[in-house]
């Protein structure tokens, strides 16, 4: 069957939330029995804000009605620069495909969508964290490497 990207919606909301338990529990290593509810309630809350703002597109993607991956994409501003004049924003994220798909092309439909989507929405500056299983996706589809960036830890390593 072929592979399909569907955006998703509010009325995915439930749907979303799943795939976004998923998703973090897998990336960081969170375990089953953890309890998450705090998490998922604030995931709920950023989601009906943001998809119905636009500030984030969510997807599936799917082969016939079986969803087999996800991704997000952050539409946000920040200060005009040299490198991004416009000021726009796309920070992709949950980019997720079932351990069984994985290595099928799912990951690079999704993302390629979503850049599409983010361009398509003016954003200049397109940007993901990612795995060492994903890097070689990503830089094959044009993403390069951002020296020079640091994230703020309150614990000083």
């Amino acid at each position: 069957m072929e592979l399909t990207i569907r955006k998703a919606d509010c009325s995915d909301l439930e749907e979303l939330l799943r795939w976004r338990e998923v998703v973090l529990r897998e990336v960081f290593s969170i375990p089953a029995g953890e309890d998450m509810t705090e998490l998922l309630a604030a995931n709920r809350a950023y989601y009906q804000t943001a998809l119905e703002t636009g500030e984030h597109i969510a997807c599936f993607a799917c082969i016939g009605e079986q969803i087999v991956g996800c991704g997000g994409v952050c539409l946000y501003p920040e200060m005009p620069s040299p490198d991004n004049p416009s000021g726009k924003c796309g920070y992709l994220m949950n980019i997720y495909t079932v351990p069984a798909m994985r290595q099928r092309g799912v990951g690079k439909k999704t993302v390629q969508w979503l850049v599409q989507e983010a361009k398509r929405r003016g954003a200049e500056k397109i940007y993901l964290e990612t795995s060492e299983q994903a890097y070689p996706l990503y830089r094959s589809l044009g993403f390069q490497d951002m020296k020079g960036y640091l994230k703020y830890n309150e614990k000083p390593v």
